[in-house]
């Protein structure tokens, strides 16, 4: 297939994207902890322009107050936990199939951006975690032309604001854009801007979607 004429951009999330869900360990704690399963994603659910997760993803917080009060919304909804528990369970195993799209969205010329909500990395605890996020970061966050942090530009996605950066970044219309992310929270504002929004389920449903509006072919063989 010839590559999609009418698109210019493909702009991507990267934890769940790029690296298996942070969901996957968190409901792991949950079962080590004897928590109801996706209790924590209700926890960051709850309030969620303004909760301690947004604050801290917009860096309005740091670690220790994090910690505080995700224990206070936590406890709130009837099942203690201290942000300091969670931090640690962000990072996921890389999905280099997903890097084979990126590097194959850019060969065929066109331009890739990165959203990402995250926390400033010195503020997390769990030094195993960072380092595996940061050796999956290192080796995508490079085939990038632009990247915006919510912790670096204070605001978070899903405010439509993060994305008309993005576009204003790569010198591109929304129309023109194909957006993915893990979470439909992040693809709606997306897509009501007029972005192609692919929500991520799993690597070979995201790259069929992806292949269907970019008009590229992606190898189904490679391992997951």
């Amino acid at each position: 297939m010839a590559p999609n004429s009418s698109i210019r951009a493909v702009i991507w999330d990267f934890g769940g994207v790029f690296t298996s869900s942070p969901f996957e360990a968190f409901n792991r704690l949950e079962a080590e902890k004897g928590l109801p399963r996706d209790f924590i994603r209700t926890v960051n659910a709850t309030n969620p322009h303004d909760n301690a997760w947004a604050l801290f993803e917009r860096n309005d917080i740091d670690a220790a107050r994090f910690d505080s009060l995700f224990l206070e919304e936590s406890t709130a909804l009837g099942h203690p936990i201290g942000g300091r528990e969670v931090l640690p369970r962000l990072s996921g195993e890389l999905r280099p199939r997903m890097v084979a799209a990126l590097k194959a969205c850019k060969a065929a010329g066109f331009k890739v951006g990165c959203i990402t909500n995250n926390v400033v990395s010195e503020h997390s605890p769990g030094q195993d975690g960072e380092q595996r996020a940061a050796g999956a970061m290192g080796q995508v966050m490079p085939l990038f032309d632009a990247i915006i942090e919510s912790s670096k530009a204070g605001v978070r996605k899903p405010d439509p604001k993060i994305y008309l950066m993005m576009c204003e970044l790569l010198a591109v219309a929304p129309g023109s854009c194909i957006y993915l992310d893990d979470l439909g929270i992040n693809c709606k504002p997306a897509h009501q801007l007029g972005m192609t929004a692919i929500k991520v389920v799993d690597v070979d449903q995201t790259l069929a979607e992806l292949s269907a509006a970019t008009g590229l072919t992606f190898d189904a063989e490679q391992p997951a």
